[in-house]
C-alpha cells in the first residue's frame, strides 16, 4: 500500500476537501478579525486645531475620537495662553480612531532666559543681543561717560541686574548708556506706517525713547500703525540722544495708509524736493 493507493481511495479526497473548506474558513476569520483591529475603512479627518483651547477639545468631543497628547509647550506673547500652536498629524490628515494627535501650547509662563551681560557693549550690539534672548529693551538713559553709546548698566524695575540672573522671556531692560565726550544729536527716523514693535526698535537703533502713545480708532492693538509723530515726522531738527518721540496710532483696517505714506516720499521724477500734500492737517484727528 503505497502513495498512489490513497490516491485511488474516496475517502482520501473528501479529508483533503474539508483541509481546504477549513483552510479557507481559518483564512477569512484571521481577515475578518484583522479589519475589526484595524477599523479597515473607516477614517476620521483630524480637524485645525490651532488657537483653540484644550477645554474646547472637551467641548466638542473630540477625544472620543482621537487621543490627544500635549507634548511640548512654548511661550508667544501672540497667542492667548494654553491655546494650541502645533499639532502632528497636520489638519486635514485621515487617521483611524484613536489615532495619537501630539500637540504643544502656548505656555501660561514665559521661559526663563540668563541675563546677558551687556556692559561696554555698544548700543547696538546690545540692542542685537537683547533681541537673540528675547528680552525687550525699555528706556534708553544716557548719562555723562567718556565712550558714547556705550551700555554703562543694565536695569530691571530700576534696579540693577546682574549678567546670568534668570528672567523670564519678554522681560523689559533699561539700559544706562554713555553720552561721549561731546555734544551729539540725531536725525529722526521715517516711522510712518509702521507697526508698533518694529517703531519702537527703529527708535532705539536711532538711540532716542518712546514717549507717550495715542491710538485713533484701533480696537485691536495688533493693527495698529504709525499715523504722525511728535517731532513731526518730517522735521529737519536734529534730536538729541535719548529724547522722547510721542507716537499716534491708526488702524489698518479703516485707514489707507498705502497712499498716506505716499505723502511722505520724495517726488524722485520732477526733482529731489520733497512733496508733501501740504493740504492735509496732519493735527485734525487729534
Amino acid at each position: 500500500m503505497g502513495f498512489f493507493y490513497f490516491l485511488g481511495r474516496k475517502k482520501f479526497y473528501i479529508h483533503l476537501l474539508i483541509a481546504i473548506v477549513l483552510s479557507f474558513v481559518i483564512l477569512w476569520l484571521v481577515l475578518l478579525s484583522l479589519d475589526l483591529f484595524t477599523r479597515h475603512g473607516k477614517v476620521y479627518v483630524v480637524p485645525d486645531l490651532h488657537g483653540k483651547s484644550l477645554a474646547y477639545l472637551t467641548e466638542n468631543n473630540y477625544e472620543n475620537f482621537f487621543d490627544f497628547q500635549v507634548i511640548d509647550s512654548v511661550f508667544d506673547k501672540t497667542m492667548e495662553k494654553g491655546s494650541i500652536i502645533i499639532q502632528n498629524p497636520l489638519p486635514g490628515s485621515k487617521v483611524k480612531k484613536g489615532r495619537h494627535v501630539y500637540l504643544t501650547i502656548v505656555a501660561e509662563m514665559p521661559e526663563k532666559v540668563a541675563m546677558p551681560n551687556l556692559k561696554n557693549l555698544s548700543l547696538r550690539q546690545a540692542l542685537v543681543t537683547l533681541e537673540a534672548q528675547e528680552l525687550l529693551v525699555g528706556k534708553l538713559e544716557y548719562v555723562e561717560y567718556f565712550a558714547r553709546n556705550a551700555v554703562v548698566d543694565q536695569v530691571v524695575n530700576n534696579e540693577p541686574i546682574e549678567p546670568g540672573t534668570e528672567l523670564r522671556k519678554g522681560t523689559t531692560i533699561d539700559l544706562i548708556v554713555g553720552k561721549g565726550d561731546m555734544n551729539a544729536s540725531v536725525a529722526l527716523p521715517m516711522l510712518i506706517g509702521m507697526e508698533k514693535e518694529e517703531a519702537i526698535r527703529e527708535l532705539h537703533y536711532a538711540y532716542l525713547n518712546l514717549g507717550n502713545e495715542y491710538y485713533i480708532n484701533v480696537d485691536d492693538s495688533t493693527q495698529a500703525r504709525v499715523f504722525n509723530t511728535d517731532p513731526h515726522p518730517l522735521t529737519t531738527n536734529m534730536l538729541y540722544l535719548g529724547q522722547q518721540v510721542d507716537i499716534w496710532y491708526r488702524s489698518d483696517l479703516n485707514f489707507d495708509f498705502e497712499s498716506y505714506i505716499k505723502e511722505f516720499i520724495p517726488d524722485t521724477i520732477g526733482n529731489d524736493t520733497l512733496q508733501l500734500n501740504t493740504n492735509y492737517d496732519y493735527n485734525e484727528d487729534f
